[in-house]
């Protein structure tokens, strides 16, 4: 059985992530979906409701066995953990190459029997980020086009909690 990581923070879960589960899945056996944290990132929601997006997004894909399980630990352990062959990665535009390709070099190094492979977003996804998602929504405008609706709708009730900028 063929295993592979999608790794990310999902912070929003976008179209385009939906886009790289969909076709990820039809490469391995079993996809598993990896929740992180990221020191870098200041998160719009917690984990426990990223993690929640995530699965309640996928379960109705049809294409393999899907699991979403979170971790906050290096990519290649938690890779080993789930026995993991291979670690799909998307790519949006050059600037994510050069991000990813040091990454995977990096990954190589330290385990180099599982494998990166990049899949290209769809052209009508590719300027989609997350990080663009939360800053349209806070400053009040639509990204219906961006994510799923109940994904829509809870970035919106966040974006009431938080406060909008710009009022």
């Amino acid at each position: 059985m063929r295993t592979g990581v999608y790794p990310g923070t999902f912070d929003p879960i976008t179209r385009g992530h939906m886009d790289i589960i969909r076709r990820g899945a039809k490469l391995v056996d079993r996809l598993v979906i990896g929740v992180t944290t990221n020191p870098s990132k200041n998160p719009m929601f917690t984990i426990e409701e990223r993690m929640e997006m995530v699965k309640r997004e996928t379960a109705d894909l049809v294409d393999g066995d899907i699991q979403v399980v979170s971790f906050d630990s290096l990519l290649m352990d938690f890779a080993e953990r789930e026995h993991a062959s291979v670690i799909i990665r998307g790519l949006r535009a050059v600037a994510d190459f050069e991000y990813e390709y040091q990454m995977a070099g990096m990954n190589q190094q330290l385990n180099d029997r599982i494998e990166t492979v990049f899949l290209m977003a769809d052209v009508s996804l590719q300027p989609i980020a997350s990080r663009l998602v939360k800053e349209i929504a806070l400053y009040g405008g639509a990204i219906r086009k961006f994510v799923p609706p109940r994904v829509e709708a809870e970035v919106a009730a966040r974006v009431v909690r938080i406060g909008r900028k710009g009022s």
